[in-house]
């Protein structure tokens, strides 16, 4: 068989005949769904004269021709138009007449695929010219017939095509297609605990993808189970995207492979409907293996709505233990996967997910994202991180973990959460592929699947309690500390407060006479004594307690000289810019920690007891964070003057010797 890199190239080629009338973001709009209708053209071609025959016998006679049709063609669709690619080019003439009522031929299950790569709009602007002939001539040097290129080739040229196209997009870094090395690592360590469970005779098994783009994760997972585990087992892929061209790739892909494609949903133009995150299209269902490479620093402002009304469900929903901000919308298809896994009872399921770096430690104690860890890690759903190596991905050079969940741990994984360092695990590729500079090849693969199977600690793997995330966020107060004075700066600054302005002509005017007059003017170090002057000399103007609070504000600035202010319980009033929080491991005692930690170094703080946990009711509010990278951190000690010294020398003499040349 073909490299499937020529044929990549020869088909990229093509995009030359697009130039100067369509914009670069615009060429993959045409010419995938053009290589699709290639593909499917090149795998009916056998069995296009049969169609032919059994259409031209029974139509008319039987209303529904569609398992006759199918049953001849040999697929899941088929064609019954008299024209094919290369009877097309026959006719330049009247190609667009002849074309159109080709694709009108197809099966209605094709025909979706072609509605939803808007080809309709395309096939216009092509019409105007010589265009359409010239696309169809250069296509039909590319053979893509099955038995020239099969599934697994078709999907590396998918996959290089769209690589391309959304490199000259400049998409975000989030929105990227996931790499073959990727999924293997993945898919290998998402099923090694269930092979023995795999290799049972008759096996059924449901995978799925809320963020399936053209379905290269579900494609490869079942490709593994087939090739390595059982080749008799029966694999189902289910799978949602919200962009129509990728949903119509995925779909298209899934008939050729011989898949149902009805397992394939969203691609409305509507993408309110088409998102997952939205509008759930497999509501109520459950699978064996969920995996998904959702976009990440991706925001998901179109779906507040929706997702809001969804989380006010609480756990009866999807997004039960919490909203991560509004940027970035990683853990909420995180929550949403854990929401299709199967009850333990049921035989429970495994997850695998890829991030980046946020989800292991954005936000504080109490905070979504913090709240989702808490409810993964109290659940005991996270059996594994994988940090892998950077400049994997073809749009992005971002470090990524691979995420593993699962109901169903093994006894000796039960309570613990395993972290790999798989950053300096990878081979570097010869011809960098966009961003892509590094792949995990079968050695690098190897090693961090052993690290994962042993489940032992070293350098490269550590094993915590899911407890050992937790800690409790406890408030620390310090006393409020103000002098006040009546001084001409200070009633400066009243006259100018907003609130001040809105009071009446007269309330103004009487506070400020009565500041003309007032007794003493000196700097006051303590509230109490400044108050026994204040209140009886504006006694008269009867002040709200809201416009008292305005005045002494104004006259006010902060001092750490000054005496503590106290509240109406004689308590010390807490300065709020003095306010610090401290990050106690949970199970330590916080009072032991203040003790040790806090007091020696501000003698006048204390613990504001009234903040306390919304689940356990404890001081202090508990959070959970995977700082991944403190865990491996190793320390290097720089390097000596006179190391430093030496290479500077030597790069001297270098261009010494080069200016000699000169």
């Amino acid at each position: 068989m073909e490299n499937f890199d020529q044929k990549a190239s020869m088909i990229w080629n093509i995009a030359d005949i697009l130039r100067g009338g369509w914009k670069q973001h615009e060429y993959q709009d045409v010419i995938l769904p053009f290589v699709v209708l290639k593909r499917l053209d090149s795998i009916l071609a056998d069995s296009k004269d049969k169609v032919r025959e059994q259409y031209n016998q029974w139509h008319g006679k039987v209303k529904d021709l569609d398992p006759i049709l199918k049953k001849a063609s040999g697929h899941a669709f088929f064609n019954v138009s008299p024209y094919n690619f290369h009877k097309l080019t026959e006719d330049p003439k009247n190609i667009a007449k002849n074309f159109n009522k080709y694709l009108s031929d197809y099966s209605a299950n094709i025909q979706d695929i072609i509605e939803k790569f808007d080809f309709e709009t395309q096939l216009e602007r092509l019409e105007g010219g010589n265009l359409l002939y010239l696309i169809i001539q250069e296509l039909n040097k590319v053979d893509l017939h099955p038995s020239k290129v099969d599934n697994h080739q078709m999907g590396q040229i998918f996959e290089e095509l769209l690589r391309k196209f959304s490199e000259m997009s400049n998409e975000t870094a989030g929105e990227h297609y996931t790499p073959r090395d990727v999924i293997k690592l993945m898919v290998e360590i998402l099923l090694s605990p269930d092979e023995k469970e795999l290799k049972r005779p008759h096996i059924i098994k449901k995978i799925y993808d809320p963020a399936c783009g053209t379905g290269g994760m579900l494609t490869v997972a079942k490709d593994y189970i087939r090739d390595n585990i059982n080749d008799k087992a029966d694999i189902f892929l289910y799978g949602q995207e919200l962009n129509s061209v990728t949903y119509a790739m995925a779909k298209s892909d899934m008939l050729i492979k011989g898949e149902n494609p009805d397992f394939i949903k969203g691609g409305e133009k509507d993408q309110s409907k088409a998102s997952t995150l939205s509008n759930d299209q497999f509501f109520g269902e459950v699978y064996d293996y969920g995996l998904s490479n959702p976009p990440y620093g991706v925001d998901w402002k179109k779906d507040k709505d929706a997702v809001e009304n969804e989380a006010s469900r609480g756990y009866a929903g999807r997004f039960g233990a919490g909203l991560p901000r509004i940027s970035d919308g990683q853990l909420l298809f995180l929550q949403h996967l854990v929401s299709k896994m199967k009850p333990e009872k049921d035989g429970g399921s495994r997850l695998a997910i890829v991030h980046n770096g946020s989800p292991l430690f954005t936000g504080d104690a109490g905070s979504g994202e913090s709240e989702i860890r808490r409810w993964i890690l109290e659940k005991d759903l996270l059996e594994t991180i994988v940090a892998l190596p950077d400049q994997l991905f073809y749009n992005t050079g971002i470090n990524t973990y691979l995420w593993f969940l699962t109901n169903r741990k093994s006894k000796e994984r039960k309570g613990k959460v395993q972290l790999v360092d798989a950053r300096s695990f990878f081979e570097k590729m010869r011809k960098s592929l966009g961003s892509k500079r590094h792949s995990i090849d079968e050695k690098s693969n190897k090693k961090i699947f052993e690290l994962y199977s042993k489940f032992e600690e070293n350098e490269f793997s550590k094993i915590f309690k899911t407890t050992e995330f937790a800690y409790r966020q406890v408030t620390i107060e310090r006393p409020l500390r103000m002098n006040y004075q009546v001084s001409d700066e200070r009633i400066v600054k009243l006259k100018e407060d907003k609130n001040f302005l809105k009071l009446s002509e007269k309330e103004q005017k009487g506070i400020l006479g009565l500041f003309a007059s007032f007794p003493n003017k000196n700097l006051f170090k303590s509230g109490e004594s400044f108050l026994k002057v204040f209140e009886p000399h504006f006694k008269s103007l009867k002040l709200k307690s809201t416009t008292q609070k305005l005045i002494l504000n104004a006259l006010s600035e902060r001092d750490e000289n000054a005496n503590i202010c106290l509240d109406s319980n004689g308590k010390p009033e807490s300065d709020s810019e003095l306010r610090d929080y401290e990050n106690i491991p949970l199970g330590t005692s916080i009072y032991d920690y203040f003790e040790k930690e806090v007091k020696p170094y501000v003698s006048d703080a204390w613990i504001n007891d009234t903040v306390r946990d919304h689940k356990d009711n404890q001081i202090g509010v508990v959070g959970y964070e995977i700082p991944f990278t403190r865990f491996f951190y190793k320390y290097e000690a720089p390097r000596s003057l006179e190391v430093i010294e030496t290479d500077i020398e030597k790069v001297e003499n270098e261009l010494l010797g080069l200016l000699k040349q000169l």
